[in-house]
């Protein structure tokens, strides 16, 4: 088998890279490495069933060329962040919206068999009953959320209009190796670890009692594995990749104090605009169509990843 993976050099997308090369999979990437490093695929490079392109997918033409005799794309290529996408809505619409159909359109052209693809728990908005199910979804918060649920309804389009098999991932707050702590708009659980490691004050946006459904990294590499060779019942469908459960950011925070056992000062800031409140997936519809449930736990995810942190950072 052939894989495509975009953002292929990210968190996400380089734990996706290692699963299908141990798989003895042809895997390539493409990559413009705004936000994935090098560093993520550098072990790969050697490796003669894996490709590298470095190219952006906003070029359809680069998007033609990455889907060439593939069968498999995996699309993970996206501007993170809602306040990165607050503060610069254009730039996250070009990106994630006009990249995500430039690729939609070359999986199309060069007859991939199927193309699964990011989407986020953002796309709930404000619809506030839990647990939060597919087809409740409300008004979105940001335009990350407005580019998230645009590629949903592209997808769908694409699979109604031409029949390429298309199948979303709304992901839950996922966490663990490689996720990169120095980022502007790093993830709360990379920022806890290193700010605890190294004796530094954190900060807490809100009162710390909202509430998410962290998804440890293994979890969503087995969902996309198994979006690829799901019935096609899955297609033109999106599903919800989670825990199933939900923990305070408080209560994130003094478990992480507990693994590293160190204890260090926090302090609260105001809400961070486009925030929602609390988030807890129902993944009933994924378990249906798609096999998926929970390969590890969130406190055995928090375990890994603080352990892989300890290891493998320079905090």
């Amino acid at each position: 088998m052939r894989f495509l993976v975009t953002g292929g050099a990210g968190f996400i997308g380089s734990n996706l890279v290692e699963t299908l090369l141990e798989k003895d999979s042809f895997v390539r990437v493409l990559d413009n490495l705004s936000t994935g490093k090098m560093e993520n695929i550098k072990s790969f490079l050697g490796n003669k069933q894996f490709e590298f392109i470095e190219g952006d997918i906003r070029d359809v033409n680069m998007c033609q060329k990455a889907c060439k005799d593939i069968d498999f794309v995996l699309h993970q290529a996206a501007l993170g962040s809602v306040p990165r996408s607050i503060k610069d809505p254009v730039t996250t619409n070009d990106v994630n919206v006009g990249g995500t159909l430039n690729m939609l359109i070359a999986a199309r052209d060069n007859k991939v068999k199927r193309f699964v693809f990011a989407s986020s728990s953002s796309v709930y908005g404000d619809e506030k009953r839990l647990p939060k199910k597919e087809g409740r979804v409300g008004v979105p918060l940001s335009p990350y959320a407005v580019s998230k649920k645009t590629n949903e309804l592209y997808a769908r389009n694409f699979y109604d209009l031409y029949g390429l098999e298309t199948i979303g991932l709304r992901y839950f707050n996922v966490f663990g190796r490689r996720q990169d702590p120095d980022s502007p708009y790093a993830a709360v659980i990379p920022i806890f670890i290193k700010n605890i490691l190294n004796n530094r004050v954190s900060t807490i946006n809100g009162d710390g009692e909202q509430t998410r459904d962290f998804t440890y990294i293994d979890n969503v590499v087995d969902a996309n594995l198994k979006a690829c060779f799901a019935k096609k019942a899955a297609c033109g469908k999106v599903f919800n990749i989670a825990n199933g459960d939900r923990i305070s950011v408080n209560s994130l925070y003094k478990k992480i104090c507990e693994l590293l056992k160190r204890q260090t000062n926090m302090v609260y800031g105001p809400t961070r605009a486009g925030d929602v409140k609390d988030s807890n997936a129902d993944i009933k519809r994924a378990n249906r169509y798609l096999n998926y449930s929970p390969l590890l736990s969130f406190d055995k995810g928090l375990e890994s990843a603080v352990e892989w942190y300890v290891n493998n950072s320079q905090m």
